[in-house]
């Protein structure tokens, strides 16, 4: 979905204003043994290991127009990977390091990188885990695209959303700072923004339950998706759910829906 813009500014100087987009992306699944508990999270662990993890942001730099300065990843024992992108709006000049040393040493003017270093950014962090006797296992993958200047980082949302196809999603989107015209005149947003469902594309949107939580005076927008349809046989790793006894299909759908409301709503529901 397109970014709408305002009428275009004249601004003085660089555009300042920061926007991040954060995600809190889950995969949820029933793992009966602990061997298939332990098959679950080195899946996982392999499927989204740092070098995948850098494509997919590759992609989110190429998708939003951003050029990358520097990478930093890295996997974890015993599970979990981090990657750190930096990136900036403009060309960089040949004479420019990429791997991210002082562009005084390179004789690059302080515009053409350091004012982008410290605010454009892209960040993942996963975080696979087991309940210890319940079966349930949980993929978490935090993602951050923070950018300054023109290029928004709502044009990767339905990218990452594809790229991970999660059961749940918590998003942020945020403005912050403000940018100035020619005239003097402060502007704390460029772009027009009711919702961060109105850039995410129809199919998706059908898929999921959402619910906003806006403070548009602050330019904060939150929204929250669950999916709506729930088939056993897509949340069982290990185990068909024509193996299982009729009161072990109804148990586990219990604890799996229990797992996934608990973590949409961010609190722990009580038994009934």
């Amino acid at each position: 979905m397109e970014v709408k813009p305002f009428k275009k500014l004249k601004l003085y100087g660089f555009n300042n204003l920061t926007k991040t987009l954060s995600f809190n992306m889950y995969d949820i699944c029933y793992a009966k043994t602990p061997e298939h508990r332990k098959s679950y999270i080195e899946y996982i662990d392999e499927e989204y290991n740092a070098e995948r993890l850098t494509s997919i942001l590759t992609e989110v730099s190429n998708i939003i127009g951003a050029n990358i300065l520097n990478i930093a990843k890295q996997d974890y024992d015993p599970q979990g990977a981090s990657v750190t992108m930096l990136i900036s709006e403009g060309l960089v000049p040949e004479d420019c390091s990429q791997e991210g040393e002082s562009p005084e040493e390179d004789n690059c003017t302080p515009d053409s990188v350091v004012c982008h270093l410290d605010k454009s950014h892209i960040t993942v962090h996963t975080y696979p885990e087991s309940h210890p006797d319940k079966g349930i296992s949980t993929f978490r993958a935090d993602i951050d695209v923070s950018t300054c200047g023109h290029i928004s980082p709502l044009k990767a949302l339905n990218y990452l959303l594809n790229s991970f196809n999660p059961d749940i999603v918590i998003t942020d989107y945020r403005v912050r700072g403000f940018t100035r015209d020619v005239t003097g005149k402060k502007y704390f947003i460029d772009h027009k923004i009711n919702s961060i469902q109105n850039y995410i594309e129809s199919d998706t949107r059908n898929l999921y339950q959402m619910i906003d939580v806006n403070v548009y005076q602050e330019n904060i927008f939150h929204t929250k998706m669950i999916l709506k349809e729930f088939d056993l046989d897509n949340y069982l790793f290990g185990t068909a759910k024509k193996e299982l006894l009729p009161g072990e299909k109804k148990k586990i759908k219990q604890r799996l829906k229990k797992e996934m409301y608990e973590i949409f709503y961010g609190r722990n529901i009580p038994k009934v």
